[in-house]
């Protein structure tokens, strides 16, 4: 019998034999090296967003990994929708975060941040970082940090978003000129007058009569007490401003505050005669710094007595604490609380009561009440207070009909801060009609 073909060529060591052997040995060696191709590729690039996907994980499943940042955090998708906010960031900035990452400054940020690219050196995609000032609720200097966390596909990348309040840096650096500005400004007429009497001390030598150097020190002493209280004044306001972007979130009983005040002032209205009457409500409560507030209503009674008196009149002096009456357009909503203090003095001219809350304003004719002269920084430091609270306040005056000034306070239960007046703290007058 004829043997078969494919035995006959095995045993007969053909050809055929040959080119299987030779054809399976380049198929495995064409399988391997694909293989290895496939491998080495995969490998070259996973590094790249392999070492992510646990921290990715670990933020997805139970947010302790943002919480553990001591800053304040937020994580997005590439969308730039919040995930979520770590404990920091929603107890500094709240419902604030929203107004944050809408920002065109942000958006620009978070564009810049997903379009980086990087190298397989470089581990760990850039961070792409913005300043810019938020003014809602109330005005901030924001720095946002944005850095892209890849994910095991591209749809499943992440931002991670660093914040952080620049404000009272940016605050303490405008204080520091402005002060040097101011204070330069300021002291210079009573520096001019101490270095006049001075002079003239020095040149009439013994020659000075008694009586002439008594009058010249009583003058360079009232001018030396005049550069403290504008000084004092001036480090005060700078406080103030300092942290104005910081709401204060102390519940204050509003009986409490008044008690304050009127311990302060009883015992000056006694000494000096005038009259001082005083309506407080029970039950009213804000979300206040007392020691702030107090100055407030001292301020305010401090220019009812220094511009408020008229010869032949006995000035009278009230001082309220109320809810804010419904339906009234001066107050953004119908809740809060409304301080006020009122004389029967000399009031003003209306065209002075959009500049009242301008620094070192003074009323002309006011001045010219015999009393010693103001710093012209009481209504300053009283509308950034005010702002500070995210309040309100009204000033309504008319010449020979006294002189009201109203500060409304949001509720402790809500945040007041969208509808916030930048413009004078809200300074509103009226010329004519009783203002009392």
């Amino acid at each position: 019998m004829k043997p078969h073909g494919l035995s006959h060529a095995f045993s007969s060591g053909g050809p055929l034999w040959l080119g299987l052997v030779f054809f399976a040995v380049c198929a495995a060696v064409g399988w391997s090296y694909a293989f290895y191709v496939k491998w080495t590729v995969k490998s070259s690039r996973l590094p790249q967003r392999e070492e992510y996907p646990r921290v990715q994980e670990d933020i997805e499943a139970s947010g302790l990994y943002i919480d553990s940042f001591p800053g304040s955090v937020l994580l997005l998708d590439t969308l730039g929708a919040l995930l979520q906010a770590n404990q920091e960031a929603i107890a500094q900035f709240g419902d604030s975060i929203g107004a944050i990452l809408r920002h065109p400054a942000a958006r620009g940020a978070l564009s810049a941040a997903l379009r980086a690219e990087y190298s397989s050196d470089e581990h760990v995609p850039p961070v792409c970082s913005t300043t810019f000032t938020l003014d809602v609720p109330i005005t901030r200097t924001m720095f946002v940090a944005l850095r892209r966390i890849p994910g095991a596909k591209k749809q499943h990348d992440r931002v991670l978003v660093l914040l952080a309040d620049r404000t009272e840096a940016h605050a303490l650096d405008r204080m520091r000129i402005d002060f040097v500005a101011h204070a330069s400004h300021e002291l210079r007429t009573p520096l001019a007058s101490l270095s006049g009497f001075i002079d003239a001390l020095r040149n009439g030598g013994s020659n000075t009569d008694d009586a002439v150097r008594a009058q010249f020190l009583d003058v360079m002493a009232q001018q030396s007490a005049r550069m403290k209280r504008l000084i004092d004044r001036l480090l005060y306001l700078s406080r103030v401003q300092a942290h104005e972007h910081q709401k204060p979130r102390t519940l204050v009983d509003v009986s409490d505050l008044m008690a304050v005040v009127l311990d302060e002032v009883a015992p000056r209205f006694e000494g000096e005669g005038y009259a001082l009457k005083f309506d407080i409500e029970d039950e009213l409560f804000i979300r206040a710094d007392e020691d702030e507030l107090v100055q407030v209503i001292l301020n305010l009674i401090e220019n009812a007595l220094r511009y408020g008196k008229r010869d032949g009149h006995l000035l009278s002096v009230t001082l309220q604490a109320r809810r804010a009456v419904p339906q009234d357009d001066r107050w953004p909503t119908e809740n809060g609380v409304v301080l006020s203090v009122k004389d029967d003095g000399r009031g003003m001219e209306a065209h002075h009561l959009p500049r009242l809350a301008e620094r070192f304003y003074r009323v002309a004719d006011a001045v010219q009440t015999g009393r010693t002269q103001g710093t012209g920084l009481g209504l300053s430091i009283v509308r950034h207070i005010v702002d500070r609270h995210q309040g309100r306040m009204h000033i309504a005056s008319a010449p020979n009909q006294g002189t009201a000034c109203l500060v409304w306070l949001p509720p402790p239960n809500t945040e007041h801060g969208t509808e916030r007046n930048t413009s004078s703290a809200g300074l509103v007058g009226s010329a004519e009609g009783d203002v009392i």
